[in-house]
Parts: structure tokens; sequence; C-alpha cells
């Protein structure tokens, strides 16, 4: 249990957690090592705006000198998004100790996000695509067991995770697999298969379906209902109007996979720089695909906080 003194609520945040209303968490590392400025600052809140556009309360968590802090105003969205290169430090699970005992500012990853989430009593968290089990992490050319730790920290701390899947570089079937095998819903909103990020469709059978927003919400409250204490994981595809072809995505990553073998790319510097290949090999139409998912999740997370409160 995190101490009173290392978590500090907002006090629209707190006003709404004590009075029933709907909040929505988001995390940080978006703004501090997703998107360049403005572009970082204009979408955390754009995202917030969504959620309160959808009638619930945006949380966008961070961390500073030791304290999870959930809820951030206008000027710290402004200091995560300008702060020099390398002065935020990007926090997880295993790393939160650490951020905490050096000070300064740390942006919170998904796992870290949860954390602060479940401890403020938010039961609902929206972010662009959570990680999964690396392509070639178990019998690749460069085995090295890389698994985000956000798949244990979903099988651990019970929050709805809003967000357009695994992605899609990743190795999805076994990602799948591994939360499966965790306990943990992998439920999609609206259609019989899974997203695949920046496109709508991943050829990947959807483990769990909910028809709608009404439908997920039912799933939510069985999951805490029946005291399991795994989060649940639900996948919203990118808008129509901004998502790429299904085959064209295949095709780059596959590409974008080529290339960092041959340029020897590996471990943790893997995600980042195939990240930033898709975005050159699409001339940018990621990124744009990435942002208004980033922003329809928020939407739908704050859709399903209200349906939740209103329950």
């Amino acid at each position: 249990m995190i101490a009173k003194d290392r978590l500090i609520l907002a006090p629209e945040v707190a006003d709404a957690l004590r009075s029933g209303q709907p909040v929505v968490a988001l995390e940080s590392t978006l703004i501090s090592h997703g998107l360049p400025y403005p572009q970082n600052v204009e979408v955390a809140t754009a995202s917030e705006q969504a959620i309160r556009a959808s009638g619930a309360v945006p949380a966008t968590v961070a961390m500073k000198d030791g304290r999870f802090l959930v809820g951030l105003a206008a000027a710290d969205l402004e200091a995560l998004g300008t702060a020099p290169k390398g002065s935020v430090r990007k926090v997880s699970r295993h790393s939160l100790a650490e951020g905490a005992a050096a000070g300064g500012w740390s942006a919170t990853t998904v796992s870290a996000t949860m954390i602060a989430a479940h401890a403020a009593g938010i039961r609902v968290f929206a972010t662009g695509g959570i990680g999964g089990v690396h392509r070639g992490a178990i019998d690749g050319a460069h085995p090295s067991f890389d698994i985000s730790a956000d798949l244990d920290e979903l099988a651990r701390t019970p929050v709805a995770v809003v967000c357009a899947g695994p992605k899609a570089i990743l190795d999805v079937p076994r990602t799948l697999e591994y939360l499966e095998t965790k306990g943990v819903p992998v439920v999609v909103l609206g259609q019989d298969e899974m997203p695949f990020f920046w496109a709508r469709r991943s050829m990947i059978k959807a483990p769990l379906q909910a028809a709608d927003i009404q439908a997920a919400a039912r799933i939510v409250e069985a999951q805490a209902a029946l005291g399991l204490d795994a989060g649940i994981v639900l996948c919203n595809p990118v808008p129509e109007a901004d998502a790429l072809p299904d085959d064209y995505v295949r095709a780059i990553v596959a590409q974008a996979l080529a290339d960092a073998e041959a340029a020897h790319i590996h471990g943790p510097a893997t995600t980042p720089w195939l990240l930033a290949r898709v975005a050159e090999i699409t001339e940018g139409r990621s990124i744009a695909a990435n942002i208004s998912l980033i922003v329809n999740n928020a939407r739908v997370g704050g859709l399903l906080a209200v349906e939740l409160a209103r329950r």
C-alpha cells in the first residue's frame, strides 16, 4: 500500500472520487518520451478534454520529488513537455523506488500509472497501446525473454485499461497467450478481431468481445464482483478515418523488423527504434494514427468510467 504522503491527488480528482464521479487516469510517458514539444502537450491536453467531453474527470499521473501526482495542472503538463532531454525519468514498477529516491520529475509508464490509479481508487486508465511479448523474444535469433512489465501489472492490479491493443511491432498472439495464462481478460470493443494498433484489424481473433460500452462495463463490474485481482484490457480500434490499411501495416512492420535486424538493434532500444522507423516509412502517417487513437481511447475511457459510475 502506498503511504498517504506519497500519493497527492489534485483537488478536482479528490472531490470527484469522494462524490463517486467518474475519473480516468492518463499516463505521462507520452508527454516526456513519446512526442516532441509542443505536440506532446497538445495531445495530453486533447486527451484530458476528450475525457471531460465524455462526462468524466481526467487524472494525468506523474511522479515528482518522490510522490505520485494524480491529476496534473496545465503548468505541470508544460513542465514535463518542455523539460530538457534526459532530465525526466521514465518509471515502471521496477524503477519506481529509484525514481522516487532521485527526486525531480518522473513520467509514469502503463504499469506505474496503474499502480497510482489503483491506489487512488480510479478504476479506468486510458492509454495508446500496451507493451507485450517482443517478436523473437523467446525463440528468435537473439532470444532475450523480452516481455513488457505491463503484462504482469495487468495480472496484479485491478484497473480497466482502454487501449488500441498491444503495439503492432510486438508478437500479438504470444502477448494474448501470456495474458490468458496470467488471468487477464482481453476484450475487444465492437468487432471480432484484435485491433492492430495503427490498423483496425489484425486477422487475430478477439479473445473476448463487447458490443458496446455498456457490455464492457458489465464485464468490468463482474470482474470486481467476483473478487478477481487482475486488470482488464479493453481494446478499442483506431478511428476508421485515421486508420492505416491492415495489409499496409503488416508490410511496414515486417520491413521495420528486418531493418532493425540489419542494423543490429536489440534489447531496450528496439521499441523506440522500431516506432521511429515505422514513422519514417509511413512519412508520419503512423504518428497521426497514433495521436488519433490516443485521444479516442481517452474518450472511450471517459464513457466507460461514466457507465461504471452510473452502475
